[in-house]
């Protein structure tokens, strides 16, 4: 836009803009668009645009200490301007072509030339350049006089050489009065910066990864649309800024300066800006489509890798956990220190998949597991290890308290654990969730020692059968399966070492749960006095609820301390026996067993409904061969009505007896709710109801882990 050069320029520049209308806009694209005819040759622009960042950078920081009357510290030129081996082959291409279109701008903004037609004139300069490199070559061409100005103005109080410069540039007399001109600087200052942000923005644009995005994608098409208009009023622009600096040499005191002109500085950055705010949205556009085929084109490559074989772990794990930077990925628990994935070849590798809301219990639990495996005599602690990959929200912000929770739950496990969750790639934690089913609820994935998966979620069978899982694979959780039986070792042996004892002498044995503290004082009572009645030793233990919420800690303390029957002391182990129940549901779902086809499973059923109703309930047995279950209600009535089944107790046993006396109490109107956490991924559509067999009624259910 052509500056202010005599009293009466400031009209004449009005009039230019209004001129431009939206219509002429078109007509001013035509000239444009009719002066471009690339040849093809190409030139680096960024190492230049860097340059020239830095000129105008350190510029900017002169305009006020000039106008304060102090000098500038100067500093190193930053390097990374410096650091492409191109850039002197790329100035030597284009020192003649800078020289001329700074010439150019030079001569027709020392007089009241048009802005519009040296606009047009430049432009027909560097016809056979790309739009990135027009832009860049202009600025650069600007650059040089920009700084050369300022260097001057710089050095002129204290070198003599540029004192004589400034002198017959009548700098002196101008800077003089440096103060009057500082909303002017100011302008210049803003405009320069819209200028560069336009730049910056084309070359990047000129950057994108053709593989990745064409010329015809939608989002290039309408940013090529824009980016000459942009071209255009950047080297407009620059024609501005170079009016100034021209109006600041030779003119002395007869210049005048006028406060509109800061305004038209101002007015043209605003425009300027605009412009860069439409290209940003593209180029972000350009950059979501480009991000998606990319994150596209890995997630398939993990894809191939996990379905093809190979003779090591080694490149799936590189594939799993890989830095840029080459720093080790992983972070060791018992050294605490980062590690590679070098330590994991040819082992069998437990990935740990969690959110960062992982249960204090499951970790204590895991832990343990983890510690007893690896102690076995017949399993050598290198033969396999447990990673933990932490599975977090990219989108939402990373943020102190969450590197805190994620650095406790860290310190609190001894194997490995990776080093950040920046470290899984975005395609990586897609794959985790689309294929191997990850939905907040913790899993544990298996590769064997060549990273093969050989179970997409071993954390059940672990639940259930701890080490003796071992290897965890899909073939070992079948086996362990063909081999179960419900019986009481299978429901909560391995929790309560005294049941084995209990089992050995011959006891029975009553497990029971639910809240009711007055409902286990009936139950322990009638439970007493018919074993007594009955001549049979009985054991009974309290279970609690799934949930083990403060009403069930204290009935612990209660049933202590009143000492009505055993309990778990550490209140861990209730919440384990029913995560326990819930991971045989899920491991026998992923197995494809249902009410309909399984016993087991239709047992397992039968213990979570007993958990979702508001009353008490008791499973009795004996051996491993004897058991019988209830609600509490049907219970308690059976146990009051003892005398008319006692005489059967003789002839069948007493849980038989028991059983088939239930049995004769049951009626078809009955209502079984079954609570499954609806995080865990293996929900099913349909469930029949282990009483009757009828389809269950699904619904949703929002509960609080308080009372």
């Amino acid at each position: 836009m052509a500056m202010t050069l005599a009293p009466g320029g400031t009209q004449a520049t009005r009039n230019e803009r209004r001129m431009f209308s939206s219509s002429d806009d078109q007509v001013m694209l035509k000239q444009i668009l009719s002066s471009h005819a690339p040849d093809g040759r190409e030139i680096a622009a960024r190492p230049i645009l860097h340059i020239v960042e830095d000129i105008f950078r350190r510029a900017s920081r002169a305009t006020p200490a000039i106008v304060q009357g102090t000098q500038a510290q100067p500093d190193a030129l930053d390097e990374k301007a410096l650091q492409s081996g191109t850039l002197e082959e790329v100035l030597d291409l284009i020192s003649l072509t800078l020289s001329r279109i700074s010439c150019e701008i030079a001569c027709k903004c020392s007089g009241s030339g048009d802005a519009h037609a040296t606009t047009v004139s430049v432009c027909n300069m560097i016809t056979s350049y790309s739009w990135d490199a027009k832009v860049v070559l202009v600025l650069a061409a600007f650059a040089v006089n920009y700084g050369e100005f300022w260097l001057v103005a710089q050095l002129y109080t204290t070198n003599p050489l540029a004192k004589g410069v400034a002198i017959l540039k009548q700098l002196p007399e101008v800077l003089e009065s440096a103060e009057a001109w500082k909303p002017k600087f100011e302008a210049l200052t803003k405009l320069l910066n819209a200028l560069l942000d336009v730049a910056k923005c084309i070359v990047d644009f000129k950057e994108l990864p053709v593989q990745y995005i064409s010329p015809d994608a939608p989002e290039m098409v309408a940013a090529t649309a824009h980016i000459p208009t942009a071209v255009y009023w950047t080297i407009r622009g620059i024609i501005a800024c170079a009016s100034v600096i021209t109006s600041l040499t030779g003119m002395g005191h007869e210049h005048i300066v006028s406060t509109s002109e800061a305004w038209e500085l101002s007015s043209l950055a605003h425009k300027i800006s605009n412009i860069h705010s439409h290209l940003m949205n593209q180029l972000r556009l350009c950059h979501q489509q480009i991000e998606g085929k990319i994150h596209e084109e890995a997630f398939q490559a993990i894809v191939r890798i996990f379905g093809t074989p190979h003779i090591d772990n080694m490149k799936i794990l590189n594939v799993l956990f890989f830095i840029p930077d080459g720093q080790p990925p992983l972070f060791e628990g018992t050294t605490k220190k980062r590690v590679g994935v070098e330590p994991l070849r040819r082992k069998i590798v437990m990935l740990l998949i969690s959110d960062l809301d992982v249960l204090q219990e499951e970790l204590s639990i895991l832990d343990q597991m983890y510690q007893e495996a690896r102690q076995h005599p017949n399993r050598p602690e290198s033969q396999y290890e447990v990673v933990w990959i932490p599975v977090v929200d990219r989108k939402a912000p990373w943020d102190e308290k969450k590197q805190k929770q994620f650095e406790n739950f860290q310190g609190l496990m001894p194997w490995v654990s990776v080093h950040h969750p920046s470290v899984i790639d975005a395609a990586v934690i897609r794959y985790i969730k689309e294929v191997w089913g990850f939905n907040k609820r913790p899993m544990l994935v298996v590769l064997d020692p060549q990273g093969k998966v050989v179970n997409t979620n071993a954390i059940y069978m672990i639940w259930i059968w701890g080490s003796v899982a071992h290897p965890f694979t899909s073939t070992r959780e079948q086996a362990l399966w063909e081999g179960a039986n419900w019986n009481i070792e299978l429901l909560a042996d391995n929790i309560e070492p005294s049941i084995f004892n209990w089992i050995t002498e011959g006891k029975y044995i009553c497990l029971y749960g639910g809240e009711d503290i007055e409902w286990i004082r009936q139950l322990v009572a009638l439970a007493q006095a018919v074993a007594q009645a009955a001549n049979i030793k009985l054991e009974m233990l309290y279970v609690g609820k799934g949930n083990p919420r403060e009403k069930v800690r204290k009935n612990n303390t209660t049933i202590a301390t009143e000492k009505l029957s055993h309990i778990f002391t550490d209140v861990r182990l209730i919440w384990f026996f029913w995560v326990r129940l819930e991971s045989m549901w899920h491991s026998k779902m992923q197995r494809g067993m249902t009410v309909e086809n399984d016993p087991i499973m239709q047992e397992i059923m039968t213990m979570l409904s007993f958990d979702g109703s508001d009353q008490g309930w008791a499973v009795i047995c004996h051996g491993s061969a004897e058991m019988t279950r209830a609600k509490g209600d049907t219970l308690v009535k059976s146990l009051n009505e003892f005398n008319q089944w006692k005489e059967a107790v003789n002839q069948k046993g007493f849980v038989r007896a028991l059983s088939d006396y239930l049995h004769g109490l049951h009626t078809p109107h009955h209502c079984n709710r079954l609570i499954l956490p609806g995080t865990s991924g293996s929900i099913p559509e349909r469930v029949v109801c282990a009483e009757c067999g009828r389809v269950m009624e699904k619904f949703f259910m929002y509960r609080c882990c308080t009372d």
